[in-house]
């Protein structure tokens, strides 16, 4: 059965995964296992291209690109906020973010005095 390859596409949502198996064709792009699993249509939300990147077994790809058996492609969901975004908040809040296992704050004041 070399013409066929086998395929899950899975949706992480908060609480749990929406995973969906399907047998296709050889030569079966990404693009085309999300249309046929059916989430575009159960998860209106997803905006392929614009808000949701994919990926398979976590590696981003496009939705072009050729699938092997047994590969599994991932819808991901959009951040909910940037981390540089957050880093930069904090930075101009004044908040100390530290590196590494250190000493803490107190410690080296006791460090520094002996």
């Amino acid at each position: 059965m070399s013409d066929a390859i086998h395929v899950e596409v899975i949706y992480a949502l908060p609480d749990r995964p929406e995973i969906v198996t399907l047998t296709l064709p050889s030569g079966a792009t990404v693009q085309r296992a999300i249309d046929a699993s059916g989430l575009l249509q159960k998860f209106p939300d997803i905006a392929l291209g614009k808000a949701n990147k994919v990926g398979v077994f976590a590696k981003l790809v496009k939705l072009d690109t050729v699938l092997r058996d047994r590969d599994r492609v991932e819808i991901y969901r959009p951040l909910i906020a940037d981390p540089k975004d957050v880093r930069r908040k904090r930075a101009e809040e004044g908040k100390v973010m530290k590196k590494g296992g250190g000493p803490a704050e107190g410690a080296e004041a006791t460090a520094d005095a002996d």
